[in-house]
């Protein structure tokens, strides 16, 4: 299996067809043997905030997103907890120069943690710590 860990911009990509990023997703998605995908709660909170401002059916939608992810055994769901919290705000404060979310640097911590070297997503900011962005290697 490899493992990568999905931003929530994948999550945004494979729930709406619609988003730009879609078929790059599923290019790169079957590009990865056996993918075992590694996600975090932050992430599923920020997806949740993205799609709840788009509707009623698209708030729908990214409930049952998150409901299958969490049940997929393929998905591993890292949780949140204060330590997490606490190195991913250290990151950020070590990066006032980075425009970097907190929720990209709890992504961040939790892949070093996982050794895991490839997020699915094309934010430059995970390139600009050494990760592979796999969205960005299919453009």
């Amino acid at each position: 299996m490899t493992r990568v860990f999905a931003d929530t911009q994948y999550w945004l990509a494979v729930t709406d067809r619609r988003d730009q990023w879609a078929p790059v997703a599923a290019r790169a998605m079957a590009r990865i043997t056996r993918p075992e995908i590694v996600t975090t709660d932050e992430v599923l909170v920020e997806f949740l905030g993205f799609v709840c401002g788009g509707g009623r059916y698209l708030r729908e939608l990214g409930l049952g997103v998150v409901r299958m992810i969490d049940a997929d055994p393929s998905v591993t769901v890292v949780p949140r907890s204060r330590t997490s919290f606490l190195d991913g705000l250290a990151l950020y404060e070590a990066r006032p120069d980075k425009g970097y979310s907190l929720v990209d640097c709890i992504s961040m911590v939790t892949m070093r943690e996982l050794g895991i070297g490839g997020a699915l997503t094309a934010d430059r900011h995970f390139r600009q710590e050494g990760f592979r962005a796999l969205l960005l290697d299919e453009v």
